[in-house]
């Protein structure tokens, strides 16, 4: 097992090489067992966990955020041994609270901004969020306003660092840009949608990261099982939901060829999709999001293959990218 610390893209913070997501725990994966994911995370030495307000879904907007601050307080040195990230912009439902329309809508508002990080903060038990990041792009509401806020937060000591979640690439340039004319350090990392099955941030993200030293921090790294051994979870039937079943139809000829690639390799197809993440430069942290003990283990032993180039040139040809970075991958 190979887990690594590394920089948060330019910045001085050090970071687990994989991230701890947490978005399964307390509708997928019961309190008792999300506590020894936590544990027995530490103990393989991923130190980032990600998180998000709204995470906890069916049972409760925040219920995710809850079961973490319950595992924190028990102490034994659990908070100061994480980079702790979560995030706001979505709706926060709770059945405590009146309708109220800055809360049940979208935005990075201030009003938004300030008040969403106090319930995060209630809920995760905690002084400090280390990590603070934009679940979305707002697009409607000014940069003076979203970037004071955040400001305004990291003054008062609530929060460390500023990211983003699933913006474009003007969407991050356009925040650097903003935050340095105001002499903010600005955007540290962004979340975006990534993996062998889905390349379009090659295009301007990943670019767009690299230029301004933001670390790239991809989630669904198994594109929602598919790289995970699908034609395997189809054929044992653990796996029968009828979206997925028509997306291993449509991607069969793909998915057999990636499949047969690994099992050359020694590897299952989980481990060898995490594998291939890492071998970017610009990524810093791919996010598991297991719901048992065994999906991080797995992914943990993922950390340690080495891919030479031969093989990387086979993925590419089982999933061709975008063609390169924008504008060459269109134009001249």
């Amino acid at each position: 097992m190979s887990i690594k610390h590394r920089r948060l893209g330019k910045h001085g913070v050090l970071v687990s090489n994989l991230c701890l997501g947490t978005m399964n725990f307390g509708w997928h994966t019961s309190e008792h067992d999300s506590f020894k994911i936590m544990d027995r995370a530490l103990e393989l030495g991923i130190n980032f966990f990600d998180t998000a307000d709204v995470y906890g879904w069916s049972v409760e907007h925040g219920t995710t955020e809850e079961i973490i601050g319950r595992w924190l307080a028990q102490g034994g040195g659990r908070r100061d041994a994480v980079v702790l990230a979560t995030k706001v912009y979505n709706p926060v439902n709770r059945k405590a609270n009146l309708p109220e329309v800055n809360s049940d809508g979208t935005s990075l508002s201030a009003y938004k901004i300030r008040k969403h990080c106090e319930g995060s903060l209630s809920r995760l038990q905690t002084d400090w969020i280390d990590l603070y990041q934009m679940h979305h792009i707002d697009r409607d509401c000014p940069w003076d306003e979203t970037w004071q806020s955040f400001d305004t937060l990291v003054k008062q000591g609530k929060v460390v660092y500023v990211g983003s979640s699933n913006f474009a690439g003007w969407d991050i340039a356009t925040a650097c840009q903003e935050a340095s004319r105001r002499g903010l350090m600005g955007l540290v990392s962004e979340q975006s949608t990534y993996h062998l099955d889905n390349r379009t941030i090659e295009l301007e993200v990943i670019p767009a990261c690299r230029h301004y030293g933001v670390g790239m921090i991809p989630w669904s790294p198994l594109g929602g099982g598919l790289l995970g051994g699908a034609l395997e979870k189809l054929e044992s039937g653990r796996r029968t939901d009828e979206q997925f079943v028509k997306q291993v139809d449509e991607k069969r000829e793909q998915l057999e060829r990636y499949e047969a690639l690994c099992k050359a390799l020694g590897h299952p197809p989980g481990e060898v999709a995490i594998a291939w993440l890492l071998h970017n430069p610009v990524v810093t942290a791919p996010i598991i999001g297991p719901r048992t003990m065994e999906q991080l283990e797995s992914a943990v032993r993922a950390t340690a293959i080495e891919l030479d180039e031969e093989t990387m040139m086979k993925l590419d040809e089982i999933f061709p990218g975008p063609g390169g970075e924008a504008p060459a991958a269109y134009a001249w």
